[in-house]
Formats: C-alpha cells, sequence, structure tokens
C-alpha cells in the first residue's frame, strides 16, 4: 500500500501564529495608552472646573426708554376772539421771533376805535365848555367880590358866585377825567387791534399748526392754543424713566448713549443734565425722569422718536475681573470656607505668592489718578503708600509666625464669633488705619480733593467682599476679595492676593 506525499507548508502558514499574536500585543498596548491617556486627560482637568482672571474693562450701565423732545416748546395761542381770515405759516416752517403767523378779523376792533375817538372828541367839547362856564364863573367871583367891600351887592350874591366857580371847576375836572377814560379805552382796544396778528415769539420751527383760515377762536376763559413752535431743534432733549432701584447711580455729566429705531445703524450720544425729584408710580413702580441733553447739529434726530438709552454710571479700565460664575460657588464638602478674618493656609510657596493687599494698593492709586495731584502732594502719596506697605509686610509676617491669619491686631472680636459683628470691626478699624496712614496727605489736599478722597476712601472701605475659591496645586483655596462694578457678565475684583491669569474654581466636576 503506498503512502500519498504531504505538501510542504507555505511560508504564509508559517508566520500566521506570529502575527496573529503581534497583532493582540499590539491591540493590548493601544488599550493601555488609550486607557493611561484618558487618566492623564482626567488628571491634569482636576475635580474643579475654573476660569482665569482677566485684566481689561467694566462698563456699568443703565438701560432706559424715553422719546426725543426740543429742548424750549412754545404754545401760541390768541388772547383775542374773532375769525381767523389769514394763515401764513405750515407744518415744518421755520419762522423768527416776529414773524406773522396769522390774522384775525379786525373790523370789530376798528369799530370799537373809531368809536372811542368819536367819545373822546364829545369829552373834549364838553371840556371846552366847562373850561367856559368856568371863565365866566370866575370874573362873576372876583366882581361881586369887590363890590360887597364897597357894600353894593349882598353877601349872599359873593356866596352864590363862589358856589357857581367850585362847581365850574368841578365840571372841567370830570371833563378832563371823561377824555382820559375814553382814551385808554381806546387804547385797550388798540391793544386788541394789535393782537389781531398772532406773531412769533421765538426763533424755530413750527410744529402743529391747530387752526384753519375762517376758523373762529374764542378766548373767552382760557387763550386757544394755535401754533406750536420748537424753538431749537439742534439741542434737543430725552425725558428717561429710571427705575427708582437704578436712580442712586445716575449723576449730571454722565455719558449717555442711544439709539432710535427710525434710525437702526446709528448710535446717538447725549449727557445727563438733571436728575428730576418728581417721581412717578405706575403699577406700583416708582420712576425719576432723568433728563439728556443731546447735540442735533445735523438735524437727524426728530422731535417725538422714542429711544432706547443707556447711561453709563461707571467704567473702569485696567481692572482685574472674573466671571460671575466664580462669586457664586460655593464648595460642597471638603473645602474650607472663607469668611471675614476666616484663617487661610498659606501656601507651600507662600515665599513667591503676590503681596496680599496688592489689590488695595491698585485702589488707592486709581482713587488719586482723578484728583490733579501736583508733585509735592504726589510725593506725599507716594510716601504714605510706602509707609503703608511696610506695616502690612511686619502685620502679615506676625500672623504667619503666628500660625495662621487672623482678624486684624488690635481689634476685638466679640459676639462669640458673629460674622456681622467681626465685618463691622473689620471695617471700622480699616477705616481708621487707612485714616492714620493717610492723615499728611489728606491735609496737603484741597477742599475739593478732600471731598473726593473721603468719598473713594469710604467707598473703598466699605466695598462689597466676597470668599473666592483659588485653586493652588489643584486644591481649592479661599481667598477674600473686593467686590467692584459688574457689567452682569465680569465683575470688578481685587486684594486676596489675586493676579492676573489665576484660576479660580466656578464648579465641581460629576465623579464617574
Amino acid at each position: 500500500m503506498s503512502r500519498t506525499a504531504r505538501p510542504p507548508s507555505s511560508p504564509f502558514r508559517r508566520w500566521l501564529p506570529r502575527v496573529l499574536a503581534a497583532v493582540a500585543v499590539l491591540v493590548v498596548l493601544g488599550g493601555g495608552l488609550w486607557y493611561w491617556q484618558r487618566q492623564k486627560a482626567a488628571a491634569s482637568e482636576g475635580a474643579y472646573r475654573t476660569t482665569a482672571v482677566e485684566r481689561g474693562s467694566i462698563r456699568v450701565a443703565i438701560s432706559s426708554t424715553g422719546t426725543l423732545s426740543a429742548i424750549s416748546t412754545v404754545t401760541v395761542g390768541s388772547q383775542i376772539s374773532g375769525q381767523v381770515t389769514e394763515i401764513l405759516v405750515d407744518y415744518n416752517s421755520e419762522v423768527k421771533k416776529g414773524d406773522v403767523l396769522a390774522r384775525i378779523d379786525p373790523k370789530t376792533y376798528e369799530a370799537q376805535i373809531e368809536q372811542g375817538n368819536a367819545q373822546i372828541a364829545s369829552a373834549q367839547a364838553s371840556l371846552r365848555q366847562a373850561q367856559a362856564t368856568l371863565a365866566n364863573a370866575e370874573v362873576d367871583y372876583r366882581r361881586k367880590a369887590a363890590l360887597v367891600e364897597r357894600q353894593l351887592v349882598a353877601r349872599s350874591d359873593v356866596d352864590l358866585a363862589r358856589a357857581a366857580l367850585d362847581q365850574a371847576r368841578a365840571q372841567v375836572n370830570s371833563a378832563q377825567a371823561s377824555i382820559r377814560q375814553q382814551t385808554a379805552s381806546t387804547q385797550t382796544t388798540r391793544v386788541n387791534l394789535d393782537r389781531t396778528v398772532i406773531r412769533s415769539p421765538v426763533d424755530g420751527v413750527v410744529l402743529t399748526r391747530s387752526i384753519e383760515p375762517g376758523q373762529t377762536v374764542a378766548a373767552s376763559l382760557q387763550a386757544p392754543e394755535l401754533f406750536t413752535i420748537a424753538e431749537d431743534l439742534s439741542k434737543m432733549k430725552i425725558e428717561l424713566a429710571v427705575d427708582e432701584a437704578d436712580i442712586g447711580q445716575v449723576r449730571e455729566g454722565q455719558t449717555v448713549t442711544f439709539t432710535a429705531d427710525a434710525f437702526p445703524d446709528r448710535q446717538f450720544r447725549g449727557e445727563v443734565a438733571q436728575v428730576r425729584l418728581s417721581a412717578t408710580t405706575t403699577s406700583n413702580v416708582v420712576t425719576y425722569p432723568v433728563v439728556v441733553n443731546v447735540d442735533n447739529g445735523d438735524g437727524t434726530l426728530l422731535p417725538g422718536l422714542t429711544v432706547n438709552a443707556e447711561i453709563e454710571v461707571s467704567k473702569r479700565d485696567d481692572v482685574l475681573k472674573l466671571s460671575n460664575a466664580a462669586l457664586r460657588y460655593k464648595p460642597s464638602s471638603g473645602v474650607p470656607a472663607g469668611g471675614f478674618g476666616a484663617p487661610q493656609a498659606p501656601a507651600a510657596n507662600a515665599g513667591s505668592q503676590p503681596r496680599a493687599g496688592g489689590g488695595l494698593t491698585d485702589d488707592l492709586s486709581r482713587a488719586v489718578a482723578g484728583l490733579g495731584l501736583d508733585a509735592a502732594q504726589q510725593a506725599k502719596f507716594d510716601e504714605a503708600l510706602a509707609a503703608q506697605r511696610q506695616r502690612q509686610e511686619a502685620r502679615r509676617n506676625t500672623n504667619t509666625q503666628a500660625g495662621g491669619f487672623g482678624p486684624p491686631p488690635g481689634m476685638m472680636v466679640v459676639g462669640g464669633g458673629n460674622a456681622a459683628n467681626i465685618e463691622s470691626q473689620v471695617r471700622q478699624r480699616m477705616a481708621q488705619r487707612m485714616k492714620e496712614d493717610f492723615a499728611a496727605f489728606r491735609d496737603s489736599l484741597s477742599d475739593a480733593q478732600k471731598k473726593q478722597w473721603d468719598a473713594a476712601l469710604s467707598a473703598l472701605v466699605n466695598a462689597k467682599r466676597s470668599t473666592l475659591y483659588k485653586l493652588v496645586d489643584g486644591k481649592p483655596q479661599p481667598v477674600m476679595v473686593r467686590i467692584g462694578a459688574s457689567d452682569g457678565s465680569f465683575t470688578e475684583v481685587s486684594g486676596g492676593g489675586l493676579q492676573e491669569g489665576d484660576l479660580v474654581v466656578t464648579g465641581e466636576r460629576a465623579r464617574e
């Protein structure tokens, strides 16, 4: 029996197990590498969501709506009654002071003047007659007075002559008074005749016209309104209704930007001219009128336009700012809660940390930037600032040696550590220190500069404070910072040793 020969093995069959083994090893290595990279990425991300401290500008603005109008609007009326015979202007007509706007039928007053002239002439004739009677009475009295001395006439005749003389004089006075009365009445009629011509009292533009030719106006109780004239449309105003919650931030001179639906692609500017005290309550909402002056030299803006305005109440340039999410973060567990005067454990590299109070120094420098200091005043400020830094450094070293950061030296904590009591005491102590540190500098200021400095210092000491959690070596560290202006998305922060680029915790990542 013959044996069938086995065909020789191919090279592919010999290497196939080795290839499969190599592929399996590569798959295992790839999976391990993927898992290692994932773990590394998770470790690099950490357990916290963070945001970086930025340096930039914060603009705080109050939104409101209002209506454009001329700064001065004059209503032209009629002081007399009558029929309108002529109208010489129309809507949008430009007029000058004294220009004729309309005419009222003058015939009634012309007739009254003629009647008054006739009454004056009659009174003058009566005066001449009385004067003649007076002259005759004077001659008769003198003649009888001379005869009575020679006893040629009776004394009673002299008395009658004297009475007639006095009566003649009274008649003359009465006639003269009648002339003055008729003259005054005629003058009144002439004034009314002049009022039949309606003239413009100012230079301006006619906004409205309320009469038509042939219409009768009646001015019996009040002057009817005939025209409305805007005195100068190159200067206009906006009356904004600002909510009571925001009115405390509005001041004269603040910049206002606004838009109008009629010109959606343009933005206009104005300035707060007046904050009126006459509050208005509508549906339990209290608002205050704020008047804004607007330059309308190109004539683009029109009276009556509704505008959407923003009042710039604050603009802070080159400040540290932070997303508002960091202010809302509260640790769930395992993170020490911060507070006013709460201990803050120093980091391992505390020697390289920025100086505490650096934000306070920046705030003080910004506070004096707008005071217009001279060289001597600036030198006193720099000297006081340097001395304050040295005292802060000494206090910080003392606290570090004591093993923590407690309440400022010299402050007695009362109320069992009550947070409100501690905060109040800290503010009082801080205000006292600031007054002492900068007393010499303040004495060098003028009265106006002192007011600005005191206001800035009070705002700085009484600024709102909040606890943030700065990420240091992967762990959140509570820091106390001062809260400044906020635009709704970002808030100005200072103090607490924060610097640009520092990471601040905004939330915790979900654990897998």
